[in-house]
């Protein structure tokens, strides 16, 4: 059950990134919008920011002078960012930096995480936007030369009634809002991640319920690999700690994950902490297991896994993560496309900050 529900509960954290919230936030936490491999050297605990707007010069964000050097001390950066992949201008992060400029935070967030490329969640079921919304993303990545990661999430029964509830209201409609996705891809290379958790936490619906859960995702992999035959679309494989891969293997193969007409392979860890190297072995197993044309792969979700799950099994923000890998389709590893930041880094799990929005204490934890 622990296994599931720390899945089930990060994608809850993507309804909350659309979801309305009061006018009363402050520096901690940032207001939602519709958007969406070298390790951290620990920097020192610095206080949090005041909750008002302006900061006061004791809270500032510029670089201190060290007593005996007479320095300023610069934060080291994660890792060089991908010259591949597309960081999207519109985040909470982004939108949390530009707003606290004086947080004595907002350096470490802004060059360890800000700066990232990360996947662009679409979660509100909106037929009549979709497209616009899709293209604003793969134009604005086109313009650049850079390969956008997007996120389609509103399969019928999303979450299977739980905390993030919702998506299209049967398949009729998740498929014309499939066709409607897929018309925003444009014509260049583009990562999709297919429904997260959709696969994985099949087990809650009846035969009939999986069975249509599998068809609407099977065609989906089709009708957005026809409409951009650059796209890239991976399946939803849980994580190593999940299902068997045996098992995850056989359910993938239903949903359409082992035809080279609808996928390119799968994705693991999506909101998780596992470790690479545990990632990389499980996904191997599963592809293993899944046969198919030779060429496909998987992609890790690496942004939270820096030091790996907690061994208590705590999954709501748990104390004591970091970032992972930066973002990467370089891994220079046998059957891994990429290390993706899929779940963006200081986004809460609900324990937190309220599950969706930016947390700035959060961030700075996982980045410092």
């Amino acid at each position: 059950m622990v296994v599931a529900a720390s899945v089930v509960v990060a994608v809850g954290t993507v309804t909350g990134m659309i979801r309305a919230l009061d006018d009363d936030t402050d520096a901690n936490t940032a207001r939602p919008d519709a958007t969406g491999a070298t390790l951290l050297v620990p920097l020192p605990d610095t206080p949090s920011a005041s909750n008002s707007p302006s900061a006061k010069a004791s809270s500032s964000a510029r670089p201190k002078k060290t007593a005996t050097t007479g320095t300023t001390r610069k934060p080291q950066r994660t890792a060089t960012v991908s010259p591949r992949l597309y960081r999207h201008p519109e985040s909470q992060v982004l939108d949390w930096v530009r707003d606290h400029p004086d947080d004595p935070r907002t350096e470490v967030i802004a060059d360890r995480i800000a700066d990232q490329p990360a996947a662009v969640w679409f979660a509100d079921f909106t037929p009549s936007t979709i497209t616009s919304r899709v293209r604003a993303v793969t134009s604005g990545a086109a313009a650049q030369g850079r390969v956008p990661v997007v996120v389609p999430y509103a399969i019928p029964d999303r979450d299977c009634g739980g905390a993030s509830e919702g998506g299209a209201s049967d398949f009729a409609a998740y498929d014309d809002w499939i066709d409607n996705f897929a018309a925003g891809l444009g014509s260049r290379e583009v990562v999709v991640i297919l429904e997260p958790d959709s696969i994985a936490q099949a087990d809650c619906l009846d035969d009939t319920q999986r069975t249509e859960r599998f068809e609407a995702l099977a065609r989906a992999g089709r009708v957005l690999k026809a409409a951009d035959p650059q796209a890239r679309v991976y399946y939803d494989a849980g994580h190593s700690d999940w299902n068997p891969a045996g098992q995850q293997a056989a359910l993938l193969k239903q949903a359409g994950a082992a035809s080279a007409e609808s996928s390119d392979g799968i994705f693991s860890n999506v909101s998780n902490f596992h470790t690479t190297s545990a990632e990389i072995a499980y996904d191997r197993q599963v592809l293993d297991a899944l046969g198919g044309p030779s060429g496909l792969g998987a992609v890790i979700d690496t942004s939270r896994n820096g030091n790996g799950a907690p061994a208590d099994g705590q999954w709501c923000d748990p104390a004591g993560r970091k970032i992972g890998r930066a973002p990467t389709l370089n891994t220079g590893q046998a059957r891994i496309d990429g290390y993706l930041w899929v779940k963006l880094p200081g986004e809460s799990d609900g324990c937190k900050g309220t599950a969706g929005t930016f947390t700035a204490s959060y961030a700075y934890d996982l980045a410092r």
